[in-house]
């Protein structure tokens, strides 16, 4: 092998080994940037939460936090789901049916983000001309489906993504 020869193997060597240092070296300086850009942790654990709901009597309802906002869980009564059926949709300001608003077979749960859809209060439960919640900063009243009924508010409370994990569990997100 003549000098030249070792001279070109030597130098093409050291220029792949220059560009593949100088790339994990960009690779080391990129990577924290993105992945700053991925949710931290609790954001995270706050996707999803789950609520035992085997100590709900028919009637009463609970709130639980998610995403930092309230979620109503109401146990509905045969009498009160029966009271939202007879509604007709000619009376509603946004019209919908109660059997949307549930999952099926399980009507007598109730799952909705407690907040007023007028600007954003909490109403509070069992209260108002519908016997549902009332949101007495600005008059809304909604029924035991969570309707608006009468007041500002423009649209019914929203239903969150949920599922029931078994009997006694519901997971919301």
């Amino acid at each position: 092998m003549s000098k030249e020869e070792k001279k070109v193997n030597r130098r093409d060597f050291l220029f792949t080994a220059s560009y593949t240092v100088g790339a994990v070296g960009v690779g080391a300086v990129i990577w924290p940037m993105i992945d700053q850009m991925n949710p931290d942790k609790a954001q995270q654990a706050l996707a999803t939460t789950e609520v035992d709901i085997s100590n709900i009597e028919p009637g009463k309802s609970i709130t639980v936090l998610w995403r930092g906002k309230p979620v109503f869980l109401k146990r509905r009564t045969s009498e009160e789901i029966a009271e939202a059926r007879a509604v007709k949709l000619d009376d509603l300001p946004d019209p919908q049916k109660d059997e949307d608003r549930v999952k099926e077979g399980k009507d007598e749960w109730l799952v909705m983000l407690g907040v007023c859809t007028h600007l954003g209060c909490v109403p509070l439960k069992d209260k108002g001309d519908f016997n549902g919640w009332f949101c007495p900063c600005h008059g809304s009243h909604y029924d035991v489906s969570g309707r608006i009924r009468k007041g500002p508010a423009p649209t019914n409370m929203e239903i969150p993504k949920f599922e029931f994990v078994d009997s006694n569990t519901i997971k919301i997100g």
